[in-house]
């Protein structure tokens, strides 16, 4: 069974930080997305086939992705947060894709509220 939890939003100004978890079992992490309008889920981070990071352009520089394979969990670092990246976050397994409709299978988290103010 598939089971991914995240944890770690909340709310802070711009320039603040905040670190998201993603726990999971039962799965290969696919990537860290974030919802836009509509329902679409644009993917902001996740790891390249040789383990390094890959960020989208609007958080390169700013977000850092890691895991813990003891522990199961992939955090998103996230510094220097701006208002822009106000957005519920969620962890989803499989093959990530760059833009996808959010929560289309049964293999995304429950998603984490991040709000940053001005």
């Amino acid at each position: 069974e598939v089971q991914l939890v995240e944890s770690g939003g909340g709310s802070v100004q711009a320039g603040g930080s905040l670190t998201l978890s993603c726990t999971a079992s039962g799965f290969t992490f696919g990537g860290w997305y974030r919802r836009a309008p509509r329902n679409v889920c644009d993917l902001v981070s996740t790891f390249n086939r040789d383990g390094s990071g890959y960020y989208a352009d609007s958080v390169k520089g700013r977000f850092t992705i890691s895991q813990d394979n003891a522990k199961n969990t992939v955090y998103l670092q996230m510094t220097r947060l701006e208002p822009e990246d106000t957005a519920v976050y969620y962890c989803a397994a499989g093959p990530p894709l760059s833009r996808r409709l959010c929560r289309d299978n049964n293999y995304w988290g429950q998603g984490t509220q991040v709000t940053v103010s001005s």
